[in-house]
């Protein structure tokens, strides 16, 4: 099993929920045998720069949903395993993502996906908003 780089994933995991701060992602990718810190920001273009052939990584993104009536924050973990990433290494995602799991603990959705459409924003933010229950507002 991977062992995870806690102190810096907690810090960008921490900052992706901060209200008071524009970062809106993070992401981590496998060192060796260790799941580090990679990237944050703000850009959502950029964080889909992040998941690239070959790579397994784990990405937290956080996204308005609501409506005029309530806007709220939600909260997606996603794992990317490239589908030409080797089967052995596959297979360990699952137990590596229980790691993460310790300390990413907040979330509305999770996506396990080797798609990149998958993470486009607009099919992330409708995961979150079918996450997230009834929806009232008119949309205006």
């Amino acid at each position: 099993m991977a062992s995870v780089d806690k102190a810096a994933m907690e810090k960008a995991y921490l900052e992706v929920r901060d209200d008071k701060v524009d970062t809106n992602w993070a992401v981590f990718k496998y060192s060796e045998n260790t799941i580090v810190f990679i990237a944050s920001g703000t850009d959502y273009e950029e964080f889909l720069k992040q998941f690239e052939a070959g790579e397994r990584a784990y990405g937290y993104v956080r996204i308005e949903t609501g409506d005029e009536l309530s806007k709220r924050a939600k909260f997606a973990l996603i794992t990317w395993v490239s589908e030409t990433v080797p089967p052995l290494k596959k297979a360990k995602v699952s137990t590596d993502k229980a790691s993460v799991k310790q300390t990413i603990q907040n979330f509305a959705v999770e996506i396990f996906t080797s798609h990149m459409e998958d993470l486009q924003f607009d099919n992330v933010k409708q995961t979150l908003v079918k996450a997230g229950g009834a929806n009232y507002g008119t949309g205006k």
